[in-house]
């Protein structure tokens, strides 16, 4: 299985952590980003899931 992957938002620099989701919000823990729904948006700014980035 491929690693967990993080991913930040450019607006207010959050971090999704696929391994732990976003289960406040709807969000399981170990939803792959392609798999968090498109109108899901930032817990911390409400930025859309495009103003997030991979995390290298």
């Amino acid at each position: 299985m491929a690693e967990f992957r993080k991913y930040k938002c450019k607006t207010c620099g959050h971090i999704y952590d696929e391994q732990l989701g976003d289960p406040r919000n709807g969000v399981a823990p170990g939803t792959r980003w392609e798999d968090v729904p498109e109108d899901w948006g930032c817990p911390k700014c409400g930025a859309v899931k495009a103003m997030f980035t991979l995390m290298r």
